[in-house]
């Protein structure tokens, strides 16, 4: 099975295109760029690269969030765009298990993140089993630096904090947590689209693309303010 695999979910863009168990190639940067621009340009180089037309795929993975609202909505909208076109399966992989995959073998928990502004992060918490595969033990979420920290220290175990996004809050993990604080190396702070494409590759997927949707978990600011808005003049009507 051939498998296209995109995340831009971060100012990381990954994209990976695997044959089985087998890693054909990935194309990865951490720059700050416009992903809208250079997202097909990439995939179509990779693809000549490895010797893959698109007639080929089998599937499309995307990092469907969270991450980035105009980031998820990029790799998404594309994801899509080429199922639909190909008529081949799209399969959506939180962007924060594909994170945590960097951590595996280590024998405490691994806690992937990504920065959400004012003091929140983008979380969850996973383990490496026996198999040595990495899996969900808290769910995805939303919430203060502080807060995650003050959960994490019931647990009462090392935790590896990993993402480029982790510098941002290391203090305040740090004051809690303290010697169960592990920060992997930066040489893991990148989500590799291999894993991506792996991790979907054994999932079934959306035949119907025009359900599949990304995961925000918070409104853009846009729409906030929007809403906002509208309860305030909601209020004033009263």
């Amino acid at each position: 099975m051939k498998v296209l695999a995109i995340d831009t979910s971060t100012y990381v863009m990954g994209v990976a295109i695997t044959d089985g168990d087998k890693v054909l190639g990935e194309y990865i940067t951490n720059i700050k760029k416009n992903h809208s621009i250079r997202l097909m340009p990439a995939i179509e180089l990779l693809m000549k690269e490895v010797g893959i037309t698109a007639k080929e795929l089998d599937k499309i993975v995307v990092a469907q969030g969270p991450g980035s609202y105009t980031g998820v909505r990029i790799a998404v909208t594309t994801a899509k765009t080429l199922a639909w076109s190909l008529s081949i399966p799209v399969v959506g992989v939180s962007s924060l298990h594909v994170l945590a995959q960097n951590g595996r073998g280590f024998a405490g928990y691994i806690c992937p993140l990504y920065d959400a502004r004012r003091g929140q992060i983008y979380t969850g918490l996973y383990q490496t089993t026996d198999t040595m595969d990495v899996i969900k033990v808290e769910e995805d979420r939303l919430l203060l630096a502080s807060e995650w920290a003050t959960l994490l220290k019931e647990k009462k175990q090392d935790i590896l904090f990993i993402g480029n996004d982790v510098t941002l809050h290391k203090s305040s993990l740090v004051e809690q947590l303290q010697q169960h604080v592990f920060v992997a190396p930066p040489s893991l702070f990148n989500p590799r689209p291999s894993e991506l494409a792996l991790l979907g590759a054994c999932e079934e997927g959306e035949s119907n693309v025009h359900l599949f949707s990304p995961t925000y978990l918070q409104l853009a600011e846009a729409e906030s303010k929007w809403l906002e808005a509208q309860q305030m003049k909601g209020n004033e009507n009263e």
